[in-house]
């Protein structure tokens, strides 16, 4: 397994590690994370504009409806960047006001790049200040594991996480994540991400994975050991993309508790009113929850 080469191996003085935080809110709440994804047919559906006013109105309405609900809510980066500087404007009071309802965020920005360009991405959605501060965002790995390191690193120092893309359920996934078999990039991906997780000590590590919840058989077909990781795993697919809470259960298995099962369309689709949201939302997570 690789070792850990970073050097800020715990949060700042007072910091609570990202991944004690969502435990404590799975714990609480449930394992549910709501997509918050205004695209372009549902702002249409929920009779708004296109337009930055348009998304301010949907993400806030769902924001509002699932906040009490949900461990956590993940924006859709790019469904914002569509809107230019005004989307972002936009993007920067969801996650303002997500800190205030008190629910933890996930910025789906899934970026990866490498050296001062890493560390600028990390500097944006990691670093204590930044307009765009989330409590942890989702990374592509394959420039290396190592590009990584100026998130794993941000991350660390500020008490907040990540989630790294492992294996996802789109079909050309496959191509990449699925190459060397047994020694899979997958496998590769979810092991220095186990040993990422070293650092923190006890409980949930901060380095989550991001793995379809429609993966189907591709777990064990891979041999991986997803519960050795011990960091969060946010499985996007639950409803519209055709995964069930049972279907969860029954692809991951051992690592099941560490799942944040994630809903975007088939919430979302129940608005515009904050009533049929919460009643989506809270289906959902009756499901998650096996009840």
């Amino acid at each position: 397994m690789p070792e850990v080469s970073g050097t800020s191996t715990v949060p700042r003085a007072g910091r609570e590690s990202f991944g004690s935080r969502l435990g404590a809110a799975m714990a609480a709440r449930g394992p549910l994370c709501v997509g918050i994804d205004p695209h372009p047919a549902l702002l249409k559906a929920w009779g708004l504009d296109d337009d930055a006013e348009g998304l301010r109105r949907f993400s806030l309405t769902a924001l509002e409806a699932v906040a009490s609900l949900a461990a956590a809510v993940k924006p859709q980066v790019a469904l914002y960047e569509r809107h230019g500087s005004a989307g972002l404007a936009v993007l920067e009071e969801v996650l303002a006001e997500a800190r205030n309802q008190s629910v933890l965020t996930v910025a789906d920005a899934k970026r990866g790049d490498i050296g001062s360009t890493m560390a600028a991405y990390a500097d944006a959605w990691l670093r204590d200040g930044s307009p765009l501060a989330a409590d942890s965002v989702t990374l592509s790995p394959y420039l290396g594991f190592e590009s990584l390191r100026p998130a794993l690193d941000l991350a660390a120092e500020t008490g907040r996480g990540v989630f790294v893309l492992a294996l996802t359920s789109n079909p050309e996934g496959a191509s990449v994540q699925h190459v060397g078999g047994k020694d899979s990039v997958a496998r590769r991906i979810t092991e220095s991400a186990a040993a990422e997780n070293s650092r923190y000590a006890g409980g949930l590590g901060s380095v989550g994975l991001v793995v379809g919840a429609t993966v189907g058989s591709a777990l064990a077909d891979l041999e991986l050991d997803l519960a050795a990781v011990r960091g969060p795993i946010l499985a996007p697919g639950l409803g519209a993309q055709g995964a069930t809470p049972a279907g969860l259960r029954a692809t991951f298995g051992d690592a099941y508790p560490l799942v944040l099962g994630t809903s975007s369309r088939d919430i979302l689709a129940a608005g515009p009113e904050t009533r049929g949201l919460r009643e989506a939302a809270l289906r959902t997570l009756e499901g998650l929850r096996g009840e």
